[in-house]
């Protein structure tokens, strides 16, 4: 009795308290998220939305406004952190994931409308199903503040809330699906078609000269004495060919002065020294020559001078070249221990084309790094400050931008609140590449502005759908279920054949462009576990900017069909 008098005090406080309510459906999603079925796990946007359909079952409810403003957040976001690289790479060698993420996209919205048609679905499915099967919460956004907006008028006989209420079901009931199914699919199509997705990441890390992840903790500086004559007798350049990974950074002293690069015929000299920036896998190469160097202390304490920073690529006369082109390493003296991408980490390599928006991790002296940083781009300070002036003018330029609108005829064209948003993000995030004083908006504040707004979002969904999904789901949930699984499998199949057939991407880039054309991070940890490699990010990167555009706008446009 008293643990019901306790559950009915619960209860009774969500509904007096909005606050400890939402807050409460959170931290229930992210536990529900992290629970683990062998190593498949749900997330939290899929455990906020459980946990959302049970309390919304109980006719819990969270206001629009809260609703609105993770919408906008999360939406703006979503814009914010692909504007770099979606108009950097219409101009280099995007246009073949472009083209993929249009044609997964576009089968997904065609499937999802025809049906809607065929099943006799009630209006507004078509867009869950298009979001659900896809698991694109932008989708499922810009769909509902269409209806809420007013963008799009509600089907004869229906209100705009009905027709959202039928677009969060659809999503709720195909979701589940859509990611469990997506990472099956994904995990066992490699399988059966034969693709050795191992085998073939290794031969393309040898194409590419890919290396393992470099720890920033692991790279030291160490000081070398020439004392045996037979290495004096080799040409440096013959040396270098031998000896260097590309990555490392070595520099030669005679007499205490530098020895500046010269021609092929260059040799070591007895009590030469060379000073390395390398990682320990480096020095045990070095040490193979030990009868012929002796380690000596640094005459100076360079290792207090070294320090890490990060390097955020921007002028456009190094994109589409590597640090190796570069040289990073032989002319400026810094070591790049990762590059990321949109947030993915991409496989470590001296060969790999640097786009940008690309953040290079570097260790090296300050100079140095400085150095590079003109070149490359803008060297990230540690600064914590978000740009609010910016942030705030451009999620209100945003929602402004979304108002206007072309009548034609009854047809209301216009972006609407979620294009406006993503607009105004995209914008703001490519001018912040060309000036990197302008919009700063720190990855970290980035990620919890977009996490938060997506789950907010969502638990608006959840609670809206939970109020009548029994109901729904005994009326046409096998329907939708079915509808579901041709959503999330038939772009799946067309994609592959696509990108094979007609593309010739690399069976390895294929399955990461296919996960990042889906929007799914789930799915890309499948092939990235598979493959044993990194390398399937390399077309995660390329299809996902696209795909988080696309669909965001297909999610109103599915509305009128």
């Amino acid at each position: 009795m008293e643990d019901m008098s306790l559950f009915m005090h619960v209860i009774e406080l969500m509904r007096e308290q909005p606050v400890f309510m939402l807050f409460l459906i959170l931290g229930i999603g992210y536990l529900i998220g992290n629970i683990k079925i062998g190593s498949f796990s749900f997330g939290p946007v899929a455990g906020v939305l459980f946990a959302g359909l049970f309390f919304g079952h109980y006719e819990f409810e969270i206001s629009a406004g809260a609703q609105s403003i993770g919408f906008a957040l999360f939406i703006f976001s979503v814009g914010y952190q692909a504007g770099p690289r979606f108009f950097d790479v219409l101009r280099t060698d995007g246009l073949k994931y472009f083209s993929l993420a249009v044609v997964i996209a576009g089968t997904g919205f065609t499937v999802a409308v025809v049906a809607t048609k065929l099943l006799g679905l009630s209006p507004g499915t078509s867009a869950g199903l298009l979001s659900g099967g896809l698991t694109s919460s932008p989708t499922l956004a810009a769909a509902q503040e269409a209806l809420r907006s007013g963008q799009v008028l509600p089907a004869e006989g229906l209100t705009a809330d009905e027709m959202i209420g039928n677009v969060a079901t659809g999503y709720a009931i195909t979701y589940i699906f859509g990611l469990a199914g997506l990472i099956a699919i994904i995990k066992i199509l490699p399988q059966f078609l034969g693709v050795d997705l191992q085998k073939e990441s290794k031969k393309l890390e040898e194409q590419s000269s890919s290396g393992s992840k470099i720890d920033p903790s692991n790279v030291s500086v160490r000081a070398f004495r020439v004392v045996g004559e037979e290495i004096t007798k080799i040409p440096i350049k013959q040396l270098v060919e031998d000896y260097w990974d590309r990555i490392s950074v070595a520099r030669v002293l005679r007499n205490g002065s530098p020895l500046e690069p010269g021609s092929e015929g260059d040799y070591l000299q007895l009590d030469d020294e060379i000073y390395n920036l390398a990682t320990a896998s480096h020095y045990s190469n070095i040490l193979a020559k030990s009868e012929f160097l002796e380690e000596i202390p640094p005459a100076i304490n360079v290792a207090e001078l070294i320090q890490n920073a990060q390097i955020v690529v921007i002028n456009k006369n190094v994109i589409g070249k590597s640090p190796y082109e570069l040289e990073v390493a032989s002319k400026y003296g810094v070591v790049v221990t990762s590059v990321v991408r949109m947030r993915m980490e991409m496989p470590h390599s001296p060969d790999l084309k640097i786009r940008k928006g690309d953040i290079l991790n570097v260790t090296g002296t300050l100079e140095a790094i400085n150095d590079l940083g003109e070149v490359l781009g803008h060297v990230e300070r540690e600064i914590a400050e978000t740009d609010m002036v910016t942030f705030c003018f451009g999620l209100a330029f945003g929602v402004i931008l979304g108002l206007f609108a072309i009548s034609v005829g009854q047809l209301s064209i216009g972006l609407g609140s979620a294009g406006g948003l993503l607009t105004s993000g995209l914008l703001i995030g490519y001018l912040r590449s060309v000036s990197p004083t302008f919009g700063r908006l720190p990855d970290a504040a980035r990620w919890i502005l977009m996490e938060l707004g997506l789950l907010l979002f969502m638990a608006g969904v959840g609670l809206r759908a939970g109020a009548d999904i029994i109901e729904t789901f005994l009326q046409a949930g096998p329907l939708l279920i079915i509808a579901g699984i041709a959503v999330t499998t038939i772009p799946i199949l067309v994609g592959y054949f696509f990108g094979r057939k007609i593309l010739k991407i690399h069976p390895v880039l294929l399955f990461g462009g296919i996960c990042g054309s889906m929007t799914s991070g789930a799915s890309l940890s499948v092939v990235t576990k598979a493959a044993d490699s990194p390398m399937p990010s390399l077309g995660y990167t390329g299809a996902y900017a696209f795909a988080n555009v696309l669909l965001t706008i297909a999610g109103s446009v599915i509305l009128f069909f």
